[in-house]
C-alpha cells in the first residue's frame, strides 16, 4: 500500500477513494433518499490505477420506497435488495473504506456526502470524515468547460467513447476514473499547445504541423510574381525529380550548380600549393599579404 499512496506533511498514509452511491428518488415531498447500493474503489494516486474494490447492496428498512420494477435494464428493483444487508451491518466496512481517505466521485458533494452523513446520523454512528474531496463534477466544469455538454458522467462518457453509463456504484466509479484521466490527457495537450489546441480544440484545421507550414510557405513562395515566370520555364525540364516515384534525373539541367567548374577548381588547387610552398621561406607578414592577394 505504501507505494501506492500520497503522504501528507505529518507523515500520514493517505489514498484517493473514488465512492457512489445508488438511492430511491423520493416522489412525494419529505420523503428521504435511502441507499440501495455503495460502491468504491481506492485509487493509487501516484499512477491512476485501482488497488482495492468493494461494493455492496443495501436493504432499506421499508422495501415499499424501492420500485418493484426499474425503468433501467440493469436497475436496482424491490427483488434484487431484498436478501441483501442492511445499511447497519455493513457500515464498519464502508466506514473503514472513507474515514481518513480523500473522496472522490461525481457530484459527491452535494448528494452522495450527504447521503452518507443522513445514513451513518439514522444508525447513531458518527460518520467518516475524509482528509479532501474532489468533486469531478466541479473540477471539469471549470477546467474542461462544457464541451462535452452537460458534464453530466453519462454524456462525458459517451463524449470519450467508453460507453454507456451503467448507473450501478461499481461500474460508474470505475467510468469516472476513466473520464478524469481522458479529460486530464486532453488538458494537459492543450497546455502544451495552447495557441493550437485551446482556442480551437473542435477542429483538426486548428493544429499547425510542420509539413503544414512548409505547404503553406511554399505555396505564396510560387505564387510570387518575379518567381512565377522561372519556376514554370523549368518546370518541364525538373518534372521527374518532383515526382516519389520517379528515380533521380541525370539531366545535366536539374544538376545542382557547383560553386567552381573542373577548370576552375584546378586552378584554385595550384594557387594554394604555391602558397603553402612560399610560406616556407619569407615571414608571416609576407604570408598574410599572399594570402589576402589571393583572396582577392
Amino acid at each position: 500500500m505504501e507505494s501506492s499512496s500520497s503522504t501528507l506533511n505529518n507523515g500520514k498514509v493517505v489514498e484517493i477513494v473514488f465512492f457512489d452511491l445508488e438511492t430511491t428518488v423520493p416522489n412525494i415531498i419529505g420523503q428521504k433518499f435511502r441507499v440501495l447500493e455503495f460502491g468504491a474503489i481506492i485509487v493509487c494516486p501516484r499512477k491512476l490505477v485501482e488497488i482495492e474494490s468493494y461494493c455492496t447492496l443495501i436493504r432499506p428498512q421499508d422495501l415499499s420506497v424501492v420500485a418493484s420494477r426499474s425503468a433501467r435494464c440493469d436497475g436496482i428493483t424491490r427483488d434484487t435488495v431484498a436478501n441483501a444487508p442492511s445499511f447497519e451491518e455493513v457500515s464498519d466496512k464502508i466506514f473503514s473504506i472513507l474515514n481518513g481517505r480523500i473522496w472522490a466521485g461525481h457530484n459527491i458533494q452535494r448528494f452522495d456526502c450527504v447521503r452518507i452523513r443522513e445514513a451513518f446520523a439514522e444508525i447513531g454512528r458518527p460518520a467518516p470524515v475524509p482528509v479532501g474531496i474532489i468533486d469531478s463534477l466541479g473540477v471539469l466544469t471549470a477546467k474542461f468547460g462544457k464541451r462535452a455538454g452537460n458534464m453530466k458522467m453519462a454524456t462525458l462518457a459517451s463524449y470519450f467513447g467508453l460507453g454507456q453509463q451503467k448507473h450501478r456504484s461499481l461500474e460508474d466509479v470505475r467510468m469516472n476514473l476513466e473520464v478524469l484521466k481522458h479529460c486530464a490527457t486532453v488538458l494537459f495537450l492543450e497546455s502544451s499547445l495552447p495557441s493550437a489546441l485551446n482556442t480551437q480544440w473542435h477542429s483538426s484545421l486548428g493544429v499547425t504541423t510542420r509539413s503544414r507550414s512548409l505547404q503553406q510557405s511554399s505555396l505564396q513562395w510560387s505564387k510570387s510574381p518575379e518567381i512565377t515566370g522561372r519556376f514554370s520555364q523549368g518546370k518541364s525540364m525538373c518534372r521527374e525529380e518532383t515526382s516519389r516515384k520517379s528515380p533521380p534525373s541525370t539531366s545535366l539541367s536539374c544538376k545542382r550548380a557547383v560553386p567552381y567548374g573542373r577548370e576552375s577548381l584546378g586552378k584554385v588547387t595550384a594557387g594554394v600549393k604555391k602558397l603553402l610552398c612560399n610560406a616556407r621561406r619569407p615571414p608571416i607578414n609576407n604570408l598574410l599579404k599572399l594570402s589576402q592577394s589571393f583572396l582577392r
